[in-house]
C-alpha cells in the first residue's frame, strides 16, 4: 500500500499557529492515517470521535479532512462491533466510477478529431486573429 500525504489540521488550536499540545496530537492522528486503508482511517476517526463524545465528528473531520458522513458511517460500524464490515476491504472490483473510454467507445476518436485542427502554440491563435483584424479608425 502507497503511502498518502499528511493532511494538514485545519482546527482553530492549528490554525492559529501557537505552540500546543494539541497540535502535536493532531499531526500525529495525520500521520497515522496516512498510513491505514480507506477502512482502517474510517474506523479510527469513529473511535476517536466517540471517545470525544458531543461535536467529536465535526472535529475529527476538521483534524483528518474526512466527510463527517464518512466518519459517521464509521461510527454505526464501530457501534456493530464491525460485524458487517469484511476482514479485508479496500475498495470492491470494479468499484468507482467507469473510465468515460468505457461509456462512450467513440470518446477518444472524437477528442483527436475536434483537436486535429489545431497547432498548439500557434502565436496567430484565435485571440491574435482576432486582434489583427481589429481597425483602429
Amino acid at each position: 500500500m502507497a503511502t498518502s500525504s499528511i493532511h494538514q489540521c485545519t482546527c482553530p488550536i492549528c490554525r492559529s499557529g501557537r505552540q500546543h499540545p494539541d497540535r502535536v496530537y493532531h499531526h500525529h492522528i495525520n500521520v497515522l492515517m496516512s498510513r491505514l486503508s480507506e477502512p482502517q482511517r474510517r474506523w479510527f476517526a469513529a473511535v476517536e470521535a466517540l471517545h470525544i463524545g458531543q461535536g467529536g465528528k465535526q472535529l475529527l473531520a476538521r483534524i483528518t479532512g474526512m466527510s463527517p458522513t464518512t466518519i459517521l458511517r464509521g461510527c454505526v460500524e464501530i457501534k456493530a462491533d464491525l460485524t458487517q464490515a469484511p476482514d479485508v476491504h479496500l475498495r470492491a472490483a470494479g468499484g468507482g466510477r467507469p473510465a468515460a473510454e468505457d461509456q462512450d467507445p467513440g470518446l477518444e476518436a472524437a477528442l483527436l478529431e475536434l483537436l486535429e485542427s489545431e497547432t498548439a502554440g500557434d502565436p496567430m491563435g484565435r485571440r491574435a486573429k482576432a486582434s489583427a483584424v481589429r481597425c483602429d479608425i
